[in-house]
């Protein structure tokens, strides 16, 4: 939803921009035919607008009314879009035995490759659900900007950052949080800000 008002509010920008410059009909420099293309766009960017408007408000109802929903918004980094996507297309957790298999199943665990008795995780498998995983991905960077801005209250985050490009942490985070909105769901536990914060991704 933040990314929703992010859009809504540099589409308002541009349509006052764009109700500027046709509004000055003493610049000779714009044809007319232009003119009226950017009076119909100007029309499209506000119905837009309020098509975004509308679904964004049935969605926070639908999330105010369902307690797993609600429960999984808890979990940093999942907000009530992520929440929202998850209830909708995990409907029952419990058919994932623990929350790696679901994390799997998204598609935010590293693929192991076995050689000479030596196991190697390699990059992630990208299979599953790309809508999940791209929520939780930009989730997981959310967190991580947090962590930047108070390390203290992050101290694993910290740590790995120092040794981990921004793109591998924020999959290691995006892991966990896909464990702990498993865990949310099957356990019905509410689980505070230090499920993410004083532990690992391997946990």
């Amino acid at each position: 939803m933040r990314y929703a008002r992010i859009w809504l509010s540099s589409a308002s920008l541009r349509r006052k921009a764009l109700l500027s410059i046709i509004g000055d009909t003493s610049d000779t420099r714009l044809p007319e035919d232009a003119r009226a293309s950017l009076s119909a766009l100007v029309v499209l960017i506000s119905s837009c607008q309020v098509e975004i408007s509308a679904i964004e408000k049935r969605l926070l109802a639908q999330h105010r009314k369902n307690a797993d929903s609600k429960r999984l918004e808890t979990i940093p980094g999942i907000g009530v879009l992520g929440a929202s996507a998850i209830v909708a297309t995990v409907p029952d957790a419990s058919i994932f035995k623990k929350g790696r298999d679901f994390a799997a199943w998204i598609g935010i665990v590293s693929r192991e490759d076995s050689t000479g008795g030596k196991q190697r995780l390699g990059p992630i498998s990208k299979q599953g659900d790309r809508y999940l995983r791209r929520v939780l991905v930009l989730g997981a960077f959310a967190v991580i900007k947090q962590a930047r801005a108070h390390p203290e209250k992050y101290p694993w985050l910290t740590q790995l950052l120092a040794r981990k490009p921004a793109k591998v942490v924020a999959v290691a985070v995006a892991n966990k949080m896909a464990r702990i909105a498993w865990a949310v769901l099957t356990r019905q536990d509410i689980l505070r800000e230090r499920s993410i914060t004083a532990t690992s991704a391997e946990g």
